[in-house]
């Protein structure tokens, strides 16, 4: 013999969704009271790290067009002491700082980019473990049908309850092993490009060599 419904108290024969629907709707806040703070420590984690590689990564880029600036210069100052023997006129300076805030800019916009992508492969290093069916803890769970439900103490590791693990709490053997399911987002080899910068004739002298291209690697 079949019980009624436990919340409308229906005949079963009707066979009523009442008790699916509010399973589900138990699930949802057992889910919220036990797993939003797992939630939010692994989203946590995932955003510090993506965060730290961008930046390095931008700066990586940076650094490098800094250098080729700064090479760009020289040859700037060379040509013109060599011809001119005066340093380079203003607004070839000019132009180059410009050139380099653009490029700057190109940099940042291209690390920022990449979070999607970095975003998911940090997200791939979260590990979820379930314990096995045959678990003590799962096979006799510590719920007493005569004093009421009791809350299970959450155990980290061994077997048990579900644990997460991330990076810095992985064991030492763990670590040692090979990093599951992707790799992670290389640091791009930059490119040259070489594109000449403004120049303006000098009216006072004749007609100079012309001076030596800008050297600047491409934006990712």
């Amino acid at each position: 013999m079949d019980p009624d419904c436990a919340i409308c108290h229906a005949p079963a024969s009707l066979a009523c969704d009442c008790e699916a629907k509010g399973l589900e709707v138990a699930v949802r806040q057992a889910e919220n009271r036990m797993m939003q703070s797992i939630y939010n420590d692994i989203r946590s984690w995932v955003r510090a790290h993506a965060q730290d590689y961008i930046l390095q990564y931008f700066q990586l880029l940076t650094e490098r067009r800094k250098a080729a600036h700064a090479q760009h210069l020289e040859r700037l100052s060379a040509h013109s002491y060599h011809y001119y023997h005066a340093p380079p006129h203003p607004n070839e300076i000019s132009a180059a700082q410009a050139q380099l805030k653009r490029g700057i800019d190109e940099d940042w916009q291209a690390s920022v980019q990449r979070y999607p992508e970095v975003l998911e492969y940090f997200f791939s290093l979260v590990e979820l473990t379930l314990p096995d069916d045959n678990e003590q803890a799962v096979k006799d769970p510590p719920l007493s049908a005569l004093s009421g439900p009791r809350k299970g103490a959450r155990r980290v590791g061994g077997g048990g309850a579900t644990t997460v693990a991330s990076g810095p709490s992985l064991a030492a053997h763990e670590r040692d092993l090979p990093m599951p399911r992707r790799t992670p987002p290389p640091l791009e080899p930059l490119r040259e490009r070489r594109t000449p910068g403004p120049r303006e004739r000098r009216q006072s002298y004749g007609r100079p060599p012309p001076p030596p291209p800008s050297y600047y690697p491409p934006p990712y």
